[in-house]
């Protein structure tokens, strides 16, 4: 079921914005059917209506009302940012301006009598919506999924106007914002305004599920859920199957208001080289046995921990055995859609190659990516490091950034007044913004069977309180591990000693407690390969090592996983993950173009180089450490 066409629209052809670089996906892009794929993979219902398509927009200044009928500017393809080619309008936000969205729907007549709920997959920054002219709610946050019941303020059997208002400030405010910038250069990238994700109407019953959470437990053979009913009261009944290939293989029948327990007999687990995905049916029953709701959903059984090896020391585990994760840094823009990848199909081909190249792992780099995006890696058999998205106000990239990747830096106190102000958060109210958005981002990618690492900081930008930051994660998930200071700046806390190197051979950190916590290499590489006709600006671009051809590329490649790679593993190296799977924006260290249309070094020949994390090198390295006594 599609969403009907803005209001006031006039017939034109849509168009993309400028001429700049762009991905073969674009030319798929129909507006009458923009990313028409179901936008929730792990919480589906039969019925829904994408809004995504053409809306009317206005950009005016911060003070000044919402846009009257006369007064839009155009119209603008959503959920693509503003700022994108594939928006059709190509402009930047300023601070001191507002973007305002309008169009209008009819829903079903089948809908009337039943709750009606907007869902937003993402919208950057700080969001007002109005439906027929009443606000319906905010929300502050540029990453993760929310939804509002509007059934109050709809009309049936005649036009309904949905208006979304938005700020977004990006760098010059201090919210959350990955690596966007109003002045973009570098290692950071054009910013993103707005709508970016899918947004969608469901009808719903007035007591339904509004979201739940799945553990699974490979040691108990079960699998648990919780529901979150909201306001729903009265004596509800949760009925729970477990599906394997279509046939039911368990089941369970218990009150709305308690976990549930799935038995799973001779549990299939999920792995990189078995990502096998159950389905799951979930239906919520009324007093009289009347069914209010049905979900379909899907999960995998599986579990990473922080284990010991033969040689006493820490690894990262999954499903109990030490599996070297080796990674690719992912930072998630397109060059047409920017945050938003063109279609449905582009959106999996990163995942893909990098499956393909034989990487089991990608650190999805200070973004959050629509749910979509997890499923992919979850049916691929991709474990996933996911970031939070940073911020703060006045980063000190000298002290902070420069002189730590240079020469290493000291431990710094994340907690002192003064550290804080070097970091941008001396606000509480903006320490406090963060850890809501962080939590929303657990609680949105809580059920993916892909997720194998939170990680809350990244080389400072925006670091406090890290040690009790990655507490508080633990205790929202004591199912994964936590990586709290990626980089430097570590505050000695957890299982994990995350280290980055760019410029210097690899070596193991000296770290008195090297054998009690993990030693992960959480960005190398970073070689570089410009190809003229891929780039985003011809002439510049950025690598920490330049190199002149596929080969020479390959060959330096080749040299520092043979020569410096393989060898950290004895030694207790248990991830690493390389920087970095596409060329973005002036950065010309990706393994492939940031339009995607070269490969820069034969998948064939990365995945036989990678053939030492599919096989059993890591535990013999481990023997033979244990045989040494160590």
């Amino acid at each position: 079921m599609t969403g009907v066409t803005a209001i006031g629209q006039k017939e034109r052809e849509w168009r993309m914005a400028g001429e700049g670089l762009r991905t073969r996906w674009s030319a798929d892009v129909d507006p009458e059917a923009v990313l028409p794929e179901y936008p929730r993979p792990q919480m589906v219902r039969d019925e829904w209506m994408n809004l995504n398509g053409l809306w009317e927009y206005a950009v005016r200044p911060l003070e000044a009302e919402e846009a009257a009928d006369k007064d839009y500017d155009g119209t603008i393809l959503v959920p693509f940012p503003i700022e994108s080619a594939l928006s059709g309008v190509g402009r930047p936000m300023r601070p001191e301006e507002r973007l305002c969205y309008r169009r209008s729907f009819e829903l079903p007549a089948e809908w009337e009598g039943r709750s009606v709920i907007l869902n937003l997959g993402a919208v950057d920054w700080k969001t007002e919506v109005r439906v027929n002219g009443q606000v319906v709610g905010e929300h502050s946050g540029g990453y993760c999924p929310f939804r509002f019941d509007i059934t109050r303020h709809i009309r049936f059997a005649e036009q309904n106007v949905i208006a979304i208002i938005v700020w977004d400030p990006t760098d010059a405010y201090g919210q959350e914002r990955g690596k966007q910038t109003l002045q973009p250069k570098g290692l950071f990238y054009t910013a993103v305004s707005g709508i970016w994700q899918t947004v969608w109407l469901e009808p719903v019953s007035e007591r339904h599920v509004r979201s739940f959470r799945l553990t699974p437990d490979i040691d108990a053979g079960e699998l648990t859920i919780e529901l979150d009913m909201g306001e729903a009261s009265g004596l509800l009944t949760v009925e729970a199957v477990a599906m394997e290939d279509g046939k039911e293989v368990a089941s369970a029948l218990g009150e709305a208001s308690s976990p549930i327990k799935l038995r799973i007999p001779e549990a299939k687990l999920w792995s990189p080289a078995t990502p096998f995905l159950y389905g799951l049916e979930i239906r919520l029953l009324g007093e009289n046995g009347v069914v209010l709701d049905r979900i379909g959903s899907y999960f995998g059984m599986r579990s990473f921990t922080i284990e010991a090896d033969g040689g006493g020391r820490k690894r990262l585990c999954l499903n109990h055995e030490p599996l070297f994760q080796h990674g690719l840094l992912d930072q998630g823009y397109w060059p047409d859609g920017l945050y938003t990848a063109p279609t449905d199909e582009a959106l999996a081909y990163d995942p893909q190659m990098a499956k393909a190249m034989g990487f089991n792992m990608i650190r999805k780099h200070i973004k959050v990516e629509p749910a979509r995006w997890y499923y992919h890696c979850d049916r691929l058999g991709l474990i996933v490091w996911q970031d939070m998205p940073n911020g703060g106000a006045g980063w000190n990239h000298l002290h902070h950034l420069i002189l730590p990747n240079l020469f290493g830096s000291a431990r710094i106190d994340d907690r002192s007044e003064r550290t804080l102000r070097a970091l941008g958060r001396a606000d509480p109210a903006n320490r406090e913004q963060y850890r809501k958005e962080l939590k929303e981002m657990i609680d949105a990618l809580y059920n993916s069977p892909c997720i194998g690492m939170w990680v809350p900081f990244n080389e400072a930008w925006g670091q406090f309180h890290a040690a009790e930051t990655a507490a508080w994660v633990e205790s929202c998930d004591p199912t994964r591990p936590v990586d709290h200071a990626s980089g430097w700046h570590d505050q000695g806390y957890g299982d994990l000693k995350s280290v980055h190197t760019y410029f210097r051979k690899l070596r193991k950190p000296r770290d008195k407690g090297s054998r009690e916590r993990v030693y992960v290499l959480s960005e190398y590489g970073g070689y570089g390969l410009p190809l003229p006709g891929h780039a985003w600006r011809e002439g510049k671009s950025f690598g920490y090592r330049k190199y002149k051809s596929a080969e020479q590329l390959y060959e330096k490649y080749r040299s520092l996983i043979e020569d410096q790679l393989k060898p950290l593993i004895p030694q207790g190296l248990s991830a690493a993950v390389y920087t970095q799977l596409t060329d973005v924006e002036t950065e010309a260290n990706g393994l492939m173009t940031y339009d995607r249309e070269v490969v820069k070094i034969d998948p064939a020949r990365l995945r036989e180089l990678h053939r030492f994390i599919e096989s059993r090198e890591t535990r013999a390295c481990e023997e033979e450490r244990a045989t040494d006594g160590g």
